[in-house]
């Protein structure tokens, strides 16, 4: 499955919790919030000043070798 900048947070964590890393790498260490699990991926980047393309791709890339 292609990761999306649309896509849910909780539904990339739900598909492999390793995923986390690259939430807490730019920041985001509020994941185990439920508000945050029901957020996109776009809106926690605009919130947190983060470049949104860039993590959608190092996601690609994680899940990619799986």
């Amino acid at each position: 499955m292609k990761i999306t900048k649309d896509m849910l947070i909780g539904d990339v964590l739900d598909m492999d919790n390793g995923a986390a890393e690259f939430f807490f790498a730019i920041g985001m260490h509020c994941l185990g919030c439920p508000a945050s699990r029901g957020e996109s991926i776009e809106a926690a980047c605009q919130v947190h000043g983060t470049d949104c393309d860039a993590l959608v791709e190092k996601l690609n890339q994680y899940f990619a070798g799986k």
